[in-house]
């Protein structure tokens, strides 16, 4: 068996044993090294050549950030971020995704010994993730590495689809690299767009940054789901960390349901309770987006969501980091078309412009 080959780049000598430790537990994996800081791990990485790194934030001699843009800039690989300040309401982590970082694994504050253990298959598993993912270059990282941000170059404004019906809504699920396609997608989208919504596999404690983050880069209002609240256009909805997202008819109008439950499909939030709640409520007012991620969160539940009426798009393989959601929704006969991600925008659009916002079940 071919192992993925693991460097190790963390401060704390005790938490380089544990990792390695994890690592070097799975029959796939091995840890061929371990760096106190990234510039010793550059001088590994030309000598061991590993498949994926582990890379903690604060270091000396170089912060992680820096080096994480260094590296991706003049030696693309998967990184997993496993930092203390992944913890920190995301801003960090955002940083990092943004910066080219296939994921990430908040370290414990407290009992790290324990606590990595415990982590140990959440690690692992998110390496042979990353094993397996597309490392792409950032055309426009929205943070330097010196924490200065910016914005993307800004692209022509979508032309304005005109009054539509408060019927229509964008369901949107991802996972691994869906953070960034998520963002793609929704700038692409014009102020009066219809409304979307958005399950993102990501822990508790993430996504109000990252919502907001997106609030400020695109023209709908981007905003956290709370329970309870009208369903709107123009704005868009993402499932809180740990809680799972749907939605329900209140007389006319839409409201989003925020409700703790047992995991679906090892997610919470999961793409199913979303899709799912879509095809029973919304139908065929609804328009389906399966973006990259690693698994089949929502692929049965999408085919759902056809059979109720409603138009769904897949990201194709070559534009996505992971193709396991989009690759599942196909093979479940649950979407029309198959598309580049810069594309997905494009064509919501313009089926919404040629029917005026209705949807059909048929290719």
């Amino acid at each position: 068996m071919i192992k993925t080959r693991v460097l190790v780049v963390d401060d704390s000598a005790l938490v380089r044993s544990l990792l390695t430790e994890i690592i070097n537990r799975q029959t796939d994996m091995q840890c061929v090294g371990t760096a106190a800081d990234p510039l010793v791990a550059r001088e590994m990485i030309r000598e061991l050549n590993p498949d994926v790194l582990t890379l903690d934030i604060e270091m000396p001699r170089m912060d992680g950030l820096d080096f994480l843009a260094k590296l991706m800039r003049l030696r693309p690989m998967p990184v997993v971020m496993v930092s203390t300040l992944t913890e920190r309401g995301g801003e960090v982590t955002l940083r990092a995704l943004e910066l080219g970082a296939i994921d990430f694994v908040a370290k414990p504050k407290i009992g790290v010994a324990d606590g990595l253990r415990l982590l140990g298959e959440e690690i692992t598993s998110k390496v042979r993730i990353a094993a397996q993912a597309k490392v792409r270059k950032p055309a426009h990282p929205l943070t330097n590495p010196d924490g200065a941000q910016h914005l993307p170059v800004p692209r022509a404004a979508p032309a304005a689809l005109g009054r539509l019906s408060t019927e229509k809504i964008i369901f949107i699920g991802a996972s691994t690299g869906g953070t960034e396609a998520t963002k793609d997608l929704l700038m692409a989208l014009p102020a009066d767009a219809p409304a979307v919504m958005i399950t993102q596999h990501m822990p508790p404690g993430f996504t109000r940054s990252y919502a907001a983050r997106l609030d400020s880069l695109c023209r709908i209002s981007v905003s956290e789901a709370t329970d309870g609240e009208r369903i709107l256009p123009g704005h868009a909805y993402v499932a809180p960390g740990g809680l799972h997202l749907s939605v329900e008819r209140s007389g006319t109008n839409y409201i989003a349901r925020v409700a703790d439950g047992d995991p679906i499909n090892r997610h919470k939030p999961s793409v199913e309770a979303l899709f799912l709640s879509a095809a029973r409520v919304v139908g065929p007012n609804a328009m389906g987006v399966m973006l990259t991620g690693m698994g089949a969160d929502g692929a049965k539940a999408m085919r759902v969501l056809r059979d109720a009426g409603s138009w769904n798009v897949a990201q194709d393989e070559a534009s996505c980091v992971v193709f396991g959601m989009p690759k599942e929704a196909i093979a479940a006969d649950a979407v029309h078309e198959v598309l580049t991600l810069q594309a997905i925008a494009p064509r919501l659009l313009e089926r919404l412009r040629s029917t005026g916002g209705a949807s059909t079940n048929r290719l």
